[in-house]
Parts: structure tokens; C-alpha cells; sequence
């Protein structure tokens, strides 16, 4: 018995040392060896408006979809009810697109901000709805790189959250189409607190006059475009308007209150306008278009 048992003992060692003494041939992960640094390199070759390039990068190994991770920069969730558990996967994200989630309120926008407060540098809402002056506060206040809010389309907006977008000291891009509660004076808050703007959209506020583009003009120094569409201004906002040193697209399409005597001011002025757009403007006549067109050597 006992001599059954050393034998049972050596076949066991022998074994093992068979195991060990034979090399492994089952095949490992090629990317395994990949330093981060070059996953990175080839996720920067990949669509930033690819998801599903992304998405196939990140199934290939969970090395992969860790690297992707952290090296997104844009997002453009499907649902608003994945927001909450966003930040915990994309942790430094620069672009966040949110108009494919129609419910976005307050305490889910003032969590982002917390979340991306030292990456985060824009934002899209043009489709969503929701959110008052308390959530776009939060993304002021929070992320300090913020350049860039579209709320195009928010028709319940007011001059609260005109004032609240006004806390975002380094924007440079705003777009407000036809949130048509705003008036002049959530206008003169913006153009108080967002002197560095260089584009701003304005298009169907309906309650913004001459007064409050006035303000935009003389506050913002450093305006390129400005879109004008459809409000009810006339000539006397065109004069400080057309005194932006780097104003090089004008649009006010559909202006009621551009006439062909308004013209001959463009004609004198801002000889950076590269771009004008007078297209719907019942009362501009082909007669004052000719005059501009004709003297006006800058417009492209």
C-alpha cells in the first residue's frame, strides 16, 4: 500500500515538471503589447462623427475600450437617460452634444458641470428642453473653460437665464435662435458679462431691439458673426454694428426695418464685412442693392 502510494506521488511530480517543462501554446492578445500612447494615436485617426467606429475599437479588448475611455473628447448621447452614468465612463469630455435627449434638467445639467467642470468647453441644447436659469448657472459657474452654448430653440428661456449664460466669463460662441421671451435686457446682461463673443446668434428673438444689439456692438469688440434675422431693428443699430473692427459676416435676413437708406451706411463702414445677408428683406429694393454691390469692395 504504502509502495502504491509513492508511486501515485512520483507520477504526479513527474507531471507537473512535464506541465512546466511544456510551453504554453494557446494564443495571447496581440494589442496586449500596445502602449497607451499609441492606442491614442490610432483612436485620433478614427471619425470624431463615427460612433460606430469607436464603438467597434472598444470591443476588441477591454485595454481598448479603457483607452477609448479616456481619450474621448465629444459625445452625442442617445437618451437622457444615460446622462447620469456618463461621466463615470467619458471623464474628459470637451464637447458634449445633447440634442438627441429632449429631457435635460436642471440638477442633470448641474451634475455634468461637477462632473466636466475643468473639460468641458461646449455645449449643445438646441433640442432639448427642461432646463431654466438654475442648470445654465451651473455650467457657468462650474466650468470656467466653457467657449461655446447653443440654446437655439429653448422658447421658454427668459432674461434669468439670458443673465445666468452671462456668468460664463470665456464664451465665445452663443447661439440663441428664436428663444423669443429673451429681450433687451437678458441681451445687455450677455453683452456685459461675454466680452470675448465672437459669434453670436439672435435670429427670431423678437423681443430684442435696436437698444440691446446697440449693446452687443458696443460691448463685444472682438464680434466675427452676427446673426440679425428677423428682428425688429432699424438703421440705428446698423451704425454701431458696422463699427466692429473685425465684423466679417452680417445676417439680417428678414429685417422689417432695413431699408435702402440703411444701405449707404454698410457702403461707408466696416470694411472687414466680407459676408452680408439681406435675403427676405421686404424693403430693401434691387435699386439699393445695385448701389452696394457696386461700391462696397469688400463683400465677398
Amino acid at each position: 500500500m504504502k509502495k502504491l502510494k509513492n508511486m501515485e506521488e512520483e507520477d504526479d511530480a513527474t507531471a507537473a515538471a512535464a506541465a512546466v517543462a511544456v510551453p504554453d501554446d494557446r494564443p495571447t492578445n496581440p494589442f496586449d503589447g500596445l502602449t497607451e500612447e499609441i492606442v491614442h494615436l490610432i483612436l485620433d485617426h478614427l471619425e470624431d462623427d463615427d460612433p460606430l467606429a469607436h464603438k467597434s475599437f472598444s470591443l476588441v479588448c477591454r485595454s481598448f475600450l479603457s483607452a477609448e475611455s479616456r481619450h474621448r473628447r465629444s459625445l452625442r448621447p442617445l437618451s437622457s437617460d444615460l446622462l447620469p452614468l456618463i461621466p463615470r465612463r467619458y471623464p474628459f469630455i470637451e464637447r458634449l452634444d445633447l440634442s438627441l435627449c429632449p429631457r435635460v434638467d436642471d440638477e442633470v445639467l448641474a451634475s455634468l458641470s461637477r462632473a466636466w467642470s475643468s473639460t468641458l468647453r461646449s455645449v449643445n441644447l438646441s433640442r432639448s428642453r427642461f432646463f431654466g436659469h438654475a442648470g445654465l448657472s451651473s455650467l457657468a459657474t462650474n466650468c470656467a473653460g466653457l467657449v461655446e452654448i447653443d440654446v437655439s430653440n429653448a422658447t421658454e428661456l427668459t432674461d434669468a437665464a439670458a443673465a445666468a449664460i452671462a456668468e460664463a466669463k470665456n464664451l465665445e460662441r452663443l447661439r440663441m435662435g428664436r428663444c423669443k421671451l429673451i429681450t433687451d435686457m437678458g441681451v445687455g446682461c450677455i453683452a456685459v458679462g461675454c466680452r470675448k463673443l465672437t459669434l453670436l446668434c439672435l435670429k427670431w428673438c423678437l423681443r430684442v431691439s435696436d437698444l440691446g444689439v446697440g449693446l452687443i456692438a458696443m460691448k463685444c469688440a472682438d464680434m466675427r458673426s452676427l446673426d440679425l434675422s428677423y428682428l425688429p431693428i432699424t438703421e440705428k443699430s446698423l451704425q454701431p454694428v458696422l463699427k466692429l473692427r473685425n465684423l466679417d459676416e452680417l445676417i439680417l435676413e428678414g429685417c422689417p426695418g432695413i431699408h435702402d437708406d440703411g444701405l449707404a451706411i454698410l457702403k461707408e463702414s466696416c470694411p472687414s464685412l466680407k459676408v452680408l445677408n439681406l435675403s427676405n428683406c421686404q424693403s430693401v429694393s434691387h435699386v439699393g442693392l445695385s448701389s452696394l454691390t457696386s461700391e462696397a469692395q469688400c463683400l465677398q
